[in-house]
């Protein structure tokens, strides 16, 4: 398959010696479905000394979809949820007009060599959702839809494929699934959504036998049905799909996502000045990033 779009990494720093590959947004395209935002990170192994704790910040006009094939995290929000995310479970946390979170080391892992991967996506909100209330969703490993389809186990995290639902709740079409091929095995991807990209997190595979590396986004053709493979060998692969229906452009600034531009510098204006909820037990933060000229007040 010759018209495929490939979408490389760019490293970011996200303190603490934390770095993760971010795919998305790319200059190639901002979005893919919903998914406007794809960060992979790990695996990486932390020491007793090492803090990649991520302290609370805000978010607006998004969804955060949190999936962890290792370690576990402790998330908090304003919302006063407290949710310890695990390997297998979805967590969608919808921000809509609002919300602040943090993303922390477990205590009972703080003082241990700790392996950590995941991935971490942001789904853009319908126009007509962006100021909804906020609110935090998990759903558990053991409530995924999971399915063996010859030598790949299909985990149907978001959406409806492969004769599966999940029972995640959205508010577009939105699909993502966890595929996990054994060496040499092959699958038949459908057409389940309008917009679809696949993105290895360990080992290259290749799409109607163009090969594609390991860290590198795969944008399918709208309407395809390729073939996906892992070559024979050692290694299998793991691979996320990801897609949906295109919900436009949005305007990303930071943290904050909206269709509208002024509303992000409404939103740099209500954390700049503590504004939004506090988390309950939290007193640290992330300050606002320095403003452009045009998003100062």
């Amino acid at each position: 398959m010759s018209d495929l779009a490939l979408i490389t990494p760019h490293a970011k720093d996200l303190g603490g010696g934390f770095t993760v590959r971010r795919l998305l947004p790319s200059a190639l395209r901002q979005a893919v479905g919903p998914f406007l935002f794809f960060d992979h990170f790990g695996p990486v192994v932390a020491s007793p000394a090492d803090n990649h704790d991520v302290r609370p910040h805000p978010h607006i006009g998004l969804a955060t979809v949190t999936y962890l094939f290792e370690g576990a995290m402790l998330h908090r929000d304003s919302t006063g949820v407290v949710q310890r995310i695990e390997p297998g479970a979805i967590n969608w946390m919808t921000a809509g007009r609002g919300i602040v979170h943090s993303e922390r080391t477990p205590d009972d892992l703080r003082g241990t060599n700790r392996r950590s991967h995941g991935l971490q996506l942001w789904a853009a909100l319908p126009v007509e959702h962006e100021e909804d209330e906020p609110g935090f969703e998990h759903t558990p490993a053991s409530a995924i839809p999971s399915m063996r389809l010859g030598g790949v186990v299909v985990r149907l995290l978001i959406g409806s494929a492969f004769g599966a639902t999940s029972p995640v709740k959205t508010l577009s079409p939105t699909l993502y699934a966890d595929l996990a091929f054994e060496p040499g095995a092959s699958l038949v991807l459908s057409a389940a959504a309008a917009e679809r990209a696949l993105y290895s997190v360990d080992q290259p595979f290749t799409v109607d036998g163009t090969p594609v590396p390991a860290f590198t986004m795969v944008v399918l053709p709208e309407g395809s049905q390729p073939v996906v493979a892992v070559p024979q060998g050692e290694h299998g692969a793991r691979i996320a799909l990801v897609g949906g229906a295109p919900l436009g452009h949005r305007f990303m600034v930071w943290n904050f996502v909206s269709s509208r531009k002024a509303r992000i510098v409404q939103a740099q204006d209500d954390w700049e000045a503590q504004r939004f909820e506090r988390v309950p037990g939290e007193t640290e933060f992330i300050p606002l990033p320095p403003r452009r000229a045009e998003e100062r007040p």
